[in-house]
């Protein structure tokens, strides 16, 4: 086991029973100070649980991914296996494992606060088919909103998101939405408020497996690509324990290791292209992975001898995380690169406009320099399906650098 795989199931564990501690802590209290008001008491367990979630996800999420979840793990592991991103199997289990004991300790440091025997069996029966259907739409609903937002360049929002669904579940679904197994198991150790015996959880855990099941459908009939986002689930986890910033990849680091190019005949100086920097305009429709590759060739192999731009005419909210991966693993990180809106001024000012996909998505731009290289749409379709692209992109930039060298 590696130092970085020991940090993430720390983070999952950790995260785990603080969750958990919060969801039995606040039912306690919540009964001895209002021990007749049923839905006062669910109003602060679910308050509580909403904030110290999202609190959870801000301090973890950089480690593990913040998942506190086998169910948003195995979705993780699950959709992410074809693009080569998320979980491995093994970490799959090795994160469910991390969980559920994180559950167990959460119910046991909640009785110890509160002077209660350590263990105390829940009695609480929740077993019934109303229950049961309340957990899978919790489950699918918590699946398709944390890889909703991964996919659409949104994770950066899911603390608040993923607390304030969870807190609203608690409300609209029969069961109050435990959505987790982890949580679950770790609820039966505690005969309070928020308890549920040891007999109701293997339905509860059926349920949120059937919910598993529908959100990954929903996703896939939605986000068919959604699985090259894996790696941002629950927010963007940090990169392996290479001692490199770059994109928050976790089984594509292990996968193919990170090539630093040494220089070459490829990368060239100053003196071979002049004094004066011609500017390269990439564009493509999205400006999310064509574009950004090829002007990322384009800086790494010319330096700071070429001014390198980029834009879309659709620009989408992030790079494509499968085209970030795709890039690190030949060592250049496009992670900081922000899809632009394509600008009459900024084509204007280009030396050289290069579109990338069909000529005919494009409109007519100034100048005479202009070329169009009809690739397909790396966006979507995976690592896999795009190193092919990326490196045949690196043979079109490489040309063009030939192209730019002065002929005298």
């Amino acid at each position: 086991m590696t130092s970085t795989l020991r940090r993430r199931l720390l983070a999952e564990f950790t995260g785990t029973a603080l969750l958990v501690t919060a969801v039995v802590s606040s039912g306690i209290m919540a009964t001895t100070l209002a021990p007749d008001d049923v839905g006062l008491q669910l109003l602060a367990n679910s308050i509580t649980t909403a904030f110290t979630l999202g609190t959870l996800i801000l301090i973890f999420g950089p480690v593990s991914g913040a998942h506190f979840n086998p169910v948003v793990s195995a979705a993780d592991w699950f959709l992410g296996r074809r693009s080569g991103t998320g979980l491995t199997a093994g970490s799959l289990g090795a994160y469910g494992a991390a969980q559920i004991l994180g559950g167990i300790a959460g119910a046991v440091l909640a009785h110890l606060m509160f002077d209660l025997a350590a263990i105390d069996f829940a009695g609480k029966e929740r077993a019934a088919w109303h229950l049961w259907v309340g957990e899978v739409v919790a489950t699918s609903g918590l699946v398709l909103l944390i890889f909703a937002l991964a996919r659409s360049g949104r994770a950066s929002v899911a603390p608040a998101a993923v607390g304030a669904y969870i807190g609203a579940a608690s409300w609209f679904t029969s069961s109050t939405s435990f959505a987790n197994p982890a949580v679950t198991i770790g609820r039966a150790f505690s005969d309070t408020f928020a308890g549920i015996a040891p007999t109701s959880v293997p339905g509860f855990i059926l349920a949120q497996l059937a919910g598993l099941a529908l959100g990954v459908g929903l996703l896939t009939a939605l986000y068919p690509d959604a699985g090259a986002a894996a790696d941002q689930v629950v927010v963007p986890a940090e990169p392996a324990a290479t001692g490199n910033q770059g994109p928050p990849t976790r089984r594509a680091d292990r996968r193919r290791p990170l090539v630093r190019s040494s220089p070459s005949s490829h990368q060239i100086d100053e003196e071979r292209l002049g004094v004066d920097r011609p500017t390269v305009l990439f564009i493509c429709v999205h400006n999310a992975a064509g574009s950004q590759m090829a002007a990322g060739w384009l800086r790494h192999l010319a330096g700071d001898t070429v001014e390198v731009r980029s834009a879309g005419s659709a620009p989408a909210r992030q790079i494509d995380p499968a085209a970030a991966v795709a890039m690190w693993e030949v060592g250049i990180d496009i992670t900081g690169q922000v899809p632009a809106l394509l600008r009459y001024a900024t084509a204007a000012s280009a030396d050289v406009i290069i579109t990338i996909g069909r000529d005919s998505d494009f409109p007519d731009f100034p100048g005479e320099s202009y070329e169009n290289w009809s690739l397909d749409d790396p966006a979507g379709p995976g690592v896999e399906a795009i190193r092919p692209i990326r490196d045949e992109l690196r043979d079109r930039v490489e040309h063009l650098i030939a192209e730019l060298r002065p002929t005298a």
